[in-house]
């Protein structure tokens, strides 16, 4: 019940190739059958990022020995066939909703588990189409968790904005500091399963109770424009259309805002081989680049964007492959 079903369309995050399907507790099955997990994380507070390039697992008392490789040494996932009689359509895949079957305060109780202030709890998915990739969890939302817990201090009393918050655990970890935090995304089933996430972790900060129509309400739209001063965006630039939405609603929220703002975007550079170039290329992340040197270069009289790499420096607070391919940048903005 806990294999992933692989078709043609199907995305699978790199934070999960190297643990067994055992470290998973499988919850439900959403609206097409795909089931989804509850993964608890460790925040490792003495834990040193510098040596991160092991092949350390996510879940803590996971064995990565355990996992099957090919006489090379690469990994060796194991596919289910292609059946030709799926009926889903992989041209146009079916987005996924959650069931709407969840777990009751019995059930929660059940699991006889002490609260832990360093646990946070998500549920997520392992496989998803492209659309749904924010369904998963991805290492560039570990990097920018771990900049924020590591710049404490930087974040104590803001108000924030993280666009495509996905399952929510930066925004989750964020709200561990910041004053207020709105975690965005678009979707009504992936923003319930967001939802479910915050009503996870909800001992590690006061989450308000929200309507069940996902809206904005006028104050939470005054209190925006007046207050936030950050917005953090992780693993979002992987399609140059969604880049480029990206980049003009930042633009757009900035230069709308009362004070300055400043922007973390944290990015993997994938490499892909492309039958355009017939080579090993990275073509979201350069256009990506494109897109920050575009902002910096900007000259419309309004605005002044200053872009800059952060060091990838801080320590680790949780165990993940924190791979060269990451990177974190910093957008500054200021009226003119």
């Amino acid at each position: 019940m806990d294999q992933v079903t692989f078709r043609s369309d199907t995305v699978l995050s790199d934070v999960h190739l190297l643990l067994p399907n055992a470290c998973h507790l499988m919850k439900r099955l959403n609206g097409v059958g795909q089931p989804v997990f509850t993964s608890k994380f460790r925040i490792l507070r003495d834990y040193n990022g510098k040596d991160s390039g092991c092949d350390s697992p996510v879940h803590e008392n996971s064995d990565a020995s355990n996992v099957p490789r090919d006489e090379d040494g690469d990994l060796d996932v194991v596919r289910r066939p292609r059946y030709p009689t799926c009926n889903r359509d992989a041209v146009c895949p079916v987005i996924l909703s959650q069931s709407a079957v969840t777990l009751t305060d019995q059930d929660e109780d059940s699991e006889e588990e002490e609260e832990d202030g360093d646990i946070i709890k998500i549920e997520h998915t392992m496989a998803t189409s492209l659309e749904d990739v924010g369904k998963q969890i991805w290492r560039g939302a570990f990097l920018l968790a771990d900049f924020i817990l590591a710049q404490e201090s930087m974040f104590k009393g803001a108000t924030v904005l993280e666009l495509g918050a996905g399952t929510g655990l930066t925004s989750i970890v964020m709200a561990m500091v910041a004053k207020t935090v709105y975690c965005t995304d678009v979707g009504e089933d992936l923003l319930n399963m967001c939802q479910r996430n915050v009503t996870l972790n909800k001992l590690h900060f006061e989450p308000q109770d929200a309507d069940l129509e996902f809206c904005w309400t006028d104050a939470e739209v005054a209190d925006l424009h007046d207050n936030t001063t950050v917005l953090i965006a992780a693993d979002v630039c992987y399609d140059d259309d969604l880049t480029d939405a990206l980049f003009r609603i930042l633009y757009r929220l900035s230069s709308n805002m009362r004070h300055p703002s400043t922007s973390y975007i944290s990015i993997e550079k994938r490499l892909n081989f492309t039958l355009r170039h017939m080579d090993v290329a990275c073509e979201a992340y350069d256009h990506f680049r494109h897109c920050l040197d575009q902002l910096q270069q900007m000259t419309d009289g309004k605005m002044n964007f200053t872009v800059e790499p952060v060091k990838i420096s801080f320590s680790q607070f949780f165990q993940y492959e924190r791979v060269d391919q990451l990177e974190l940048w910093k957008v500054t903005a200021e009226r003119l």
